[in-house]
C-alpha cells in the first residue's frame, strides 16, 4: 500500500513556536506551491509572505477592527454575536512568525462567452461560474503549500475567515497587481505542539460513489 503519511500529517495548526522560519525554506514552499495543476496553465495566483510581526499584528487588529464594524451594522444581536465570537478564529495567523497571503488573478471561464452569446439565462451563467476554475487553481496551490510545510517541519492553517477585510488587508500590505484579490492566507511556523490531531473525517462511504457501470 502506498505511504500517504505526507498527506495523513497535515494539520491545521494554530499555535507556533517562537522560531524563525528562513527565507530559503519560504521560497522552497511557495515553489511546491506553484507546482500545483491550473487551468489553461495560467498559474493565476501571488504569494504575498509577510514577516515582519509589527505588520502581521496590525493586520489582526485590522481584521477586528472589520469584525466590530461589520457587527455594529447588524440589527440582528444574535448573528452580529456570533460574527464577533468567530474574530479569535480570524486573527489565529497573528501567533506564527510568517503570513502567507494568496492572491487570485483573472482567469476565464472556457466557453462562457459562447453561453452568454447563446441567451443563457441569468441563473444558467450562475450555475456556470460556480465550479470557479480560478479558485480551484488557488485551492490546489494552498494544498500544495501546506503539504510542503508539513514535510519540512512547519505548519499553517488555511484561513478565508479573514476575507471580510480582504480590501482592507490589500491597502495596508500595499501590494497591487491587476487583477488580483487576496483569496486566502495562511500562518506559517514551526507547530507549538508536538502530538497533533485532526477532527474525525467523514465516512468514505458517505462521499464516495463508483460507477462501474
Amino acid at each position: 500500500m502506498a505511504n500517504l503519511d505526507f498527506i495523513y500529517n497535515r494539520h491545521s495548526i494554530r499555535k507556533f513556536k517562537n522560531e524563525d522560519v528562513s527565507i530559503e525554506d519560504i521560497k522552497e514552499i511557495i515553489k511546491a506551491a506553484t507546482y500545483a495543476p491550473s487551468g489553461k496553465n495560467l498559474q493565476n495566483w501571488h504569494f504575498v509572505v509577510v514577516k515582519n510581526k509589527n505588520k502581521i499584528n496590525e493586520m489582526a487588529k485590522i481584521v477586528e477592527k472589520k469584525n466590530e464594524e461589520l457587527a455594529k451594522c447588524s440589527k440582528d444581536k444574535e448573528l452580529a454575536k456570533n460574527f464577533t465570537k468567530f474574530v479569535k478564529y480570524h486573527t489565529v495567523f497573528q501567533n506564527a512568525p510568517v503570513v502567507v497571503l494568496v492572491f487570485a488573478g483573472p482567469y476565464p471561464s472556457t466557453g462562457y462567452d459562447l453561453i452568454k452569446e447563446a441567451g443563457a439565462t441569468t441563473k444558467e451563467i450562475h450555475d456556470f461560474l460556480r465550479p470557479s476554475p480560478g479558485i480551484q487553481n488557488i485551492g490546489a496551490a494552498m494544498e500544495n503549500l501546506l503539504l510542503a510545510a508539513t514535510n519540512m517541519g512547519y505548519g499553517g492553517c488555511w484561513m478565508t475567515g479573514p476575507n471580510y477585510a480582504s480590501k482592507e488587508i490589500e491597502d495596508f500590505i500595499g501590494f497591487k497587481k491587476d487583477g488580483y484579490h487576496l483569496a486566502a492566507m495562511t500562518p506559517l511556523g514551526v507547530p507549538e505542539e508536538s502530538e497533533l490531531s485532526s477532527p474525525k473525517r467523514k465516512d468514505l462511504g458517505e462521499v464516495l460513489t463508483i460507477i462501474e457501470d
